[in-house]
Protein backbone atom coordinates (compact mmCIF):
# COMPACT_ATOMS: atom_id res chain seq x y z
CA UNK A 1 0.00 0.00 0.00
CA UNK A 2 1.40 3.59 -0.87
CA UNK A 3 2.41 5.17 1.88
CA UNK A 4 1.51 8.61 0.96
CA UNK A 5 -1.68 10.16 -0.38
CA UNK A 6 -1.47 10.91 -4.40
CA UNK A 7 -3.11 11.96 -7.31
CA UNK A 8 -3.26 10.65 -10.27
CA UNK A 9 -4.78 12.30 -13.40
CA UNK A 10 -8.71 12.55 -12.50
CA UNK A 11 -8.48 9.92 -9.78
CA UNK A 12 -8.02 10.70 -5.87
CA UNK A 13 -6.42 7.73 -4.26
CA UNK A 14 -6.72 7.84 -0.76
CA UNK A 15 -4.66 6.25 1.57
CA UNK A 16 -5.26 5.92 4.64
CA UNK A 17 -2.76 4.28 6.14
CA UNK A 18 -1.06 7.13 5.32
CA UNK A 19 -2.42 9.23 7.95
CA UNK A 20 -2.21 6.21 10.30
CA UNK A 21 1.08 6.01 9.68
CA UNK A 22 1.75 10.10 10.04
CA UNK A 23 -0.22 9.84 13.59
CA UNK A 24 2.68 7.31 14.56
CA UNK A 25 5.54 9.47 13.53
CA UNK A 26 4.87 12.37 14.72
CA UNK A 27 2.93 10.85 18.13
CA UNK A 28 6.30 11.52 20.50
CA UNK A 29 6.74 15.31 18.59
CA UNK A 30 3.14 17.10 19.32
CA UNK A 31 0.33 17.47 21.72
CA UNK A 32 -2.58 15.33 21.57
CA UNK A 33 -5.14 18.17 22.27
CA UNK A 34 -8.06 18.33 23.95
CA UNK A 35 -11.54 18.16 23.18
CA UNK A 36 -13.81 20.88 24.40
CA UNK A 37 -17.21 21.35 24.87
CA UNK A 38 -19.18 24.15 25.32
CA UNK A 39 -22.88 24.73 26.83
CA UNK A 40 -22.95 28.08 25.69
CA UNK A 41 -22.35 26.69 21.98
CA UNK A 42 -24.61 24.02 22.20
CA UNK A 43 -27.18 26.10 23.68
CA UNK A 44 -27.05 28.64 20.54
CA UNK A 45 -27.04 26.05 18.25
CA UNK A 46 -29.41 23.26 19.53
CA UNK A 47 -26.46 20.86 18.81
CA UNK A 48 -23.76 19.23 20.42
CA UNK A 49 -20.71 20.83 19.41
CA UNK A 50 -16.98 19.45 19.61
CA UNK A 51 -13.85 22.22 19.55
CA UNK A 52 -10.69 20.18 18.71
CA UNK A 53 -8.50 22.68 20.42
CA UNK A 54 -5.51 23.45 18.06
CA UNK A 55 -4.31 26.62 19.68
CA UNK A 56 -2.93 24.40 22.69
CA UNK A 57 -0.84 22.45 20.26
CA UNK A 58 2.94 22.91 19.82
CA UNK A 59 4.01 26.57 18.19
CA UNK A 60 0.34 27.42 18.84
CA UNK A 61 -1.18 26.33 15.77
CA UNK A 62 -2.56 22.53 13.58
CA UNK A 63 0.66 23.32 11.33
CA UNK A 64 3.71 21.33 13.29
CA UNK A 65 1.80 17.95 12.66
CA UNK A 66 2.10 18.71 9.00
CA UNK A 67 5.55 20.47 9.29
CA UNK A 68 6.78 17.06 11.78
CA UNK A 69 5.65 14.38 8.94
CA UNK A 70 7.57 16.54 6.15
CA UNK A 71 10.61 16.97 7.77
CA UNK A 72 10.70 13.24 9.66
CA UNK A 73 10.26 11.53 6.32
CA UNK A 74 12.91 13.53 4.90
CA UNK A 75 16.02 10.62 3.74
CA UNK A 76 19.08 11.51 5.21
CA UNK A 77 20.49 12.85 2.14
CA UNK A 78 17.75 15.44 1.70
CA UNK A 79 17.82 16.52 5.86
CA UNK A 80 21.45 17.02 5.36
CA UNK A 81 20.51 19.85 2.63
CA UNK A 82 18.33 21.59 5.55
CA UNK A 83 14.47 22.92 4.56
CA UNK A 84 13.05 25.90 3.05
CA UNK A 85 9.88 27.01 2.97
CA UNK A 86 7.58 29.92 2.68
CA UNK A 87 4.81 31.44 4.93
CA UNK A 88 2.83 34.12 6.90
CA UNK A 89 3.93 32.80 10.33
CA UNK A 90 2.29 29.14 11.71
CA UNK A 91 3.86 27.25 8.89
CA UNK A 92 7.37 28.84 9.77
CA UNK A 93 7.06 28.61 13.21
CA UNK A 94 6.01 24.64 12.80
CA UNK A 95 9.13 24.06 10.16
CA UNK A 96 11.71 26.05 12.24
CA UNK A 97 10.61 23.73 14.96
CA UNK A 98 10.36 20.16 13.68
CA UNK A 99 13.90 21.03 11.63
CA UNK A 100 15.53 21.52 15.00
CA UNK A 101 14.15 18.44 16.40
CA UNK A 102 15.98 17.03 13.47
CA UNK A 103 18.65 19.33 14.01
CA UNK A 104 18.71 20.01 10.40
CA UNK A 105 18.69 23.96 8.90
CA UNK A 106 15.65 25.66 8.16
CA UNK A 107 15.20 29.05 5.93
CA UNK A 108 11.42 30.52 5.86
CA UNK A 109 10.83 33.30 3.92
CA UNK A 110 7.91 35.67 5.38
CA UNK A 111 6.32 38.71 4.00
CA UNK A 112 7.29 42.06 5.23
CA UNK A 113 3.77 42.65 6.59
CA UNK A 114 3.82 39.34 8.79
CA UNK A 115 2.78 39.76 12.74
CA UNK A 116 5.59 40.39 14.47
CA UNK A 117 4.80 38.20 17.35
CA UNK A 118 5.05 34.76 14.64
CA UNK A 119 8.43 36.30 12.77
CA UNK A 120 10.08 36.49 16.59
CA UNK A 121 8.86 33.05 17.35
CA UNK A 122 10.38 31.67 13.96
CA UNK A 123 13.36 33.04 14.42
CA UNK A 124 13.12 31.56 18.38
CA UNK A 125 12.78 28.41 17.10
CA UNK A 126 16.37 28.87 15.22
CA UNK A 127 15.18 29.11 11.37
CA UNK A 128 16.78 31.74 9.11
CA UNK A 129 14.39 34.08 8.13
CA UNK A 130 14.60 35.91 4.68
CA UNK A 131 11.95 38.78 4.43
CA UNK A 132 9.92 39.41 0.80
CA UNK A 133 7.51 41.75 -0.39
CA UNK A 134 3.63 39.76 0.09
CA UNK A 135 2.41 37.73 -1.99
CA UNK A 136 2.41 34.25 -3.58
CA UNK A 137 4.63 35.61 -6.42
CA UNK A 138 7.00 36.59 -4.11
CA UNK A 139 7.07 34.35 -1.75
CA UNK A 140 7.79 31.55 -4.15
CA UNK A 141 10.28 34.04 -5.89
CA UNK A 142 12.61 34.13 -2.26
CA UNK A 143 12.27 30.64 -1.66
CA UNK A 144 13.56 29.88 -5.44
CA UNK A 145 16.35 32.29 -4.50
CA UNK A 146 17.12 30.33 -0.93
CA UNK A 147 17.34 26.85 -2.68
CA UNK A 148 19.64 27.66 -5.96
CA UNK A 149 21.89 29.09 -3.36
CA UNK A 150 21.87 26.20 -0.83
CA UNK A 151 20.04 23.27 -2.50
CA UNK A 152 17.78 23.05 0.26
CA UNK A 153 14.59 20.94 0.19
CA UNK A 154 11.44 22.85 -0.48
CA UNK A 155 8.34 21.83 2.23
CA UNK A 156 5.46 23.87 0.86
CA UNK A 157 3.19 25.15 3.54
CA UNK A 158 -0.32 22.95 2.69
CA UNK A 159 0.41 21.75 -1.68
CA UNK A 160 2.20 18.18 -0.17
CA UNK A 161 1.08 15.13 0.48
CA UNK A 162 3.19 14.60 3.56
CA UNK A 163 1.82 17.74 4.94
CA UNK A 164 -2.09 17.46 3.79
CA UNK A 165 -1.11 13.79 5.97
CA UNK A 166 -0.16 15.21 8.74
CA UNK A 167 -2.61 17.69 8.56
CA UNK A 168 -5.56 14.86 8.71
CA UNK A 169 -4.31 13.65 11.92
CA UNK A 170 -5.99 16.39 13.90
CA UNK A 171 -9.75 15.33 12.46
CA UNK A 172 -8.37 11.95 13.52
CA UNK A 173 -8.30 12.59 16.70
CA UNK A 174 -11.09 14.79 16.92
CA UNK A 175 -13.33 11.55 15.71
CA UNK A 176 -11.33 9.18 18.00
CA UNK A 177 -12.56 11.11 21.06
CA UNK A 178 -15.96 13.17 19.78
CA UNK A 179 -17.19 9.78 18.03
CA UNK A 180 -19.37 9.96 14.84
CA UNK A 181 -20.27 13.53 13.61
CA UNK A 182 -22.98 15.04 11.71
CA UNK A 183 -20.85 18.28 10.35
CA UNK A 184 -16.75 19.33 10.62
CA UNK A 185 -15.75 22.54 9.88
CA UNK A 186 -12.37 23.92 9.42
CA UNK A 187 -10.76 26.64 8.08
CA UNK A 188 -9.70 27.46 4.23
CA UNK A 189 -6.86 29.44 3.38
CA UNK A 190 -4.47 26.78 0.95
CA UNK A 191 -6.67 24.32 1.76
CA UNK A 192 -3.85 21.90 3.80
CA UNK A 193 -6.20 21.18 6.94
CA UNK A 194 -9.66 21.40 4.99
CA UNK A 195 -7.85 18.91 2.45
CA UNK A 196 -6.65 16.08 5.78
CA UNK A 197 -10.32 16.76 7.45
CA UNK A 198 -11.93 15.46 4.47
CA UNK A 199 -9.66 12.59 3.75
CA UNK A 200 -10.04 11.51 7.36
CA UNK A 201 -13.75 12.32 7.56
CA UNK A 202 -14.06 10.30 4.77
CA UNK A 203 -12.87 6.88 6.21
CA UNK A 204 -13.92 7.72 9.92
CA UNK A 205 -17.06 8.87 8.95
CA UNK A 206 -18.56 9.17 5.92
CA UNK A 207 -21.74 10.50 6.38
CA UNK A 208 -20.57 13.15 7.78
CA UNK A 209 -20.51 16.69 5.91
CA UNK A 210 -17.66 18.40 5.95
CA UNK A 211 -17.83 22.19 5.35
CA UNK A 212 -14.67 24.69 5.02
CA UNK A 213 -14.50 27.99 6.17
CA UNK A 214 -13.19 31.02 3.93
CA UNK A 215 -13.07 34.81 4.95
CA UNK A 216 -15.14 36.92 2.35
CA UNK A 217 -12.24 39.16 1.88
CA UNK A 218 -10.10 36.09 0.85
CA UNK A 219 -12.42 34.29 -1.22
CA UNK A 220 -10.44 32.78 -4.24
CA UNK A 221 -11.25 29.29 -2.79
CA UNK A 222 -14.77 29.69 -3.54
CA UNK A 223 -14.44 30.78 -6.92
CA UNK A 224 -11.79 28.68 -7.71
CA UNK A 225 -14.08 25.61 -7.03
CA UNK A 226 -17.07 27.49 -9.05
CA UNK A 227 -15.33 27.89 -12.39
CA UNK A 228 -13.53 24.47 -11.70
CA UNK A 229 -9.86 25.49 -11.92
CA UNK A 230 -7.89 27.37 -9.70
CA UNK A 231 -8.47 31.57 -9.47
CA UNK A 232 -5.42 33.23 -8.30
CA UNK A 233 -6.03 35.11 -5.06
CA UNK A 234 -6.16 39.55 -6.18
CA UNK A 235 -5.40 41.19 -3.10
CA UNK A 236 -6.41 39.56 -0.38
CA UNK A 237 -7.17 41.24 2.81
CA UNK A 238 -9.18 39.52 6.13
CA UNK A 239 -7.95 39.78 9.40
CA UNK A 240 -7.98 36.39 9.29
CA UNK A 241 -3.98 36.65 7.90
CA UNK A 242 -2.95 32.76 7.91
CA UNK A 243 -5.64 32.30 5.22
CA UNK A 244 -4.27 34.17 2.59
CA UNK A 245 -2.99 31.37 0.48
CA UNK A 246 -4.14 30.66 -2.93
CA UNK A 247 -5.26 26.99 -3.27
CA UNK A 248 -2.74 24.26 -4.56
CA UNK A 249 -3.24 21.82 -7.28
CA UNK A 250 -3.19 19.05 -4.63
CA UNK A 251 -5.31 20.46 -2.26
CA UNK A 252 -7.67 22.02 -5.02
CA UNK A 253 -8.35 18.45 -6.27
CA UNK A 254 -9.18 16.74 -2.80
CA UNK A 255 -11.08 19.54 -1.82
CA UNK A 256 -13.62 19.29 -5.23
CA UNK A 257 -13.92 15.56 -4.46
CA UNK A 258 -14.53 15.35 -0.62
CA UNK A 259 -16.01 18.81 0.67
CA UNK A 260 -19.41 19.28 0.81
CA UNK A 261 -19.72 22.78 0.66
CA UNK A 262 -17.61 25.89 1.34
CA UNK A 263 -19.07 28.97 2.84
CA UNK A 264 -18.06 32.46 3.13
CA UNK A 265 -17.72 34.72 6.40
CA UNK A 266 -17.27 38.45 6.65
CA UNK A 267 -14.19 39.85 9.19
CA UNK A 268 -17.19 41.16 11.54
CA UNK A 269 -18.64 37.91 12.35
CA UNK A 270 -15.19 36.64 12.50
CA UNK A 271 -14.40 38.82 15.00
CA UNK A 272 -17.67 38.80 16.85
CA UNK A 273 -16.71 34.74 17.12
CA UNK A 274 -13.07 35.38 18.12
CA UNK A 275 -14.52 37.16 20.85
CA UNK A 276 -17.10 34.85 21.82
CA UNK A 277 -15.22 31.83 22.35
CA UNK A 278 -12.56 34.26 23.91
CA UNK A 279 -15.39 35.29 27.06
CA UNK A 280 -17.92 32.30 26.69
CA UNK A 281 -14.75 29.46 26.57
CA UNK A 282 -11.77 31.30 28.32
CA UNK A 283 -10.13 29.78 25.18
CA UNK A 284 -7.30 32.51 23.16
CA UNK A 285 -7.84 31.33 19.29
CA UNK A 286 -6.42 33.79 16.56
CA UNK A 287 -9.21 34.98 13.53
CA UNK A 288 -8.29 32.17 11.32
CA UNK A 289 -9.52 29.55 14.13
CA UNK A 290 -12.38 31.52 14.52
CA UNK A 291 -13.64 31.60 10.86
CA UNK A 292 -15.56 27.87 11.58
CA UNK A 293 -17.16 29.18 14.70
CA UNK A 294 -18.42 32.40 12.74
CA UNK A 295 -20.40 30.49 10.25
CA UNK A 296 -22.15 28.53 13.00
CA UNK A 297 -22.82 31.52 15.07
CA UNK A 298 -24.29 33.28 11.60
CA UNK A 299 -26.28 30.43 10.65
CA UNK A 300 -24.66 29.80 7.84
CA UNK A 301 -26.38 25.81 7.62
CA UNK A 302 -28.88 23.97 9.58
CA UNK A 303 -27.28 23.06 13.07
CA UNK A 304 -30.31 21.56 15.17
CA UNK A 305 -29.88 18.39 16.85
CA UNK A 306 -26.58 17.84 15.20
CA UNK A 307 -23.26 16.48 16.18
CA UNK A 308 -20.52 19.32 15.06
CA UNK A 309 -17.01 19.01 15.17
CA UNK A 310 -15.22 22.48 14.60
CA UNK A 311 -11.56 22.78 14.21
CA UNK A 312 -9.61 25.31 16.37
CA UNK A 313 -6.94 25.97 13.81
CA UNK A 314 -4.66 28.14 16.28
CA UNK A 315 -4.39 30.60 18.78
CA UNK A 316 -0.91 32.90 17.52
CA UNK A 317 -2.53 36.12 18.37
CA UNK A 318 -0.80 39.60 19.13
CA UNK A 319 -2.27 40.83 22.27
CA UNK A 320 -1.03 44.69 21.11
CA UNK A 321 -3.25 44.06 17.89
CA UNK A 322 -6.44 42.84 19.21
CA UNK A 323 -9.63 43.84 17.27
CA UNK A 324 -11.78 45.28 20.16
Amino acid sequence: MSKSLAIRGDRLDVDFEAIREAARRIEPCIHRTPVLTSRYFNELLGAEVYFKCENFQRTGAFKIRGACNAVLSLDDEQASRGVVTHSSGNHGQAMALAAKMRGIKATVVMPRNAMAVKLAAVEGYGAQVVLCDPGEVSRQAAADEVIRQTNATLIHSYNDPHIVAGQATACLELIEEAGPLDLILAPLGGGGLLSGTALAAKVMCPDALVIGVEPAGADDALRSLEAGRILPSVSPRTIADGLLMPLGDLTFKIIRKQVSAVVIVDDDAIIDAMRRVWQRMKVVIEPSAATAAAALVQARMETSHKRIGVIFSGGNVDLDKLPW
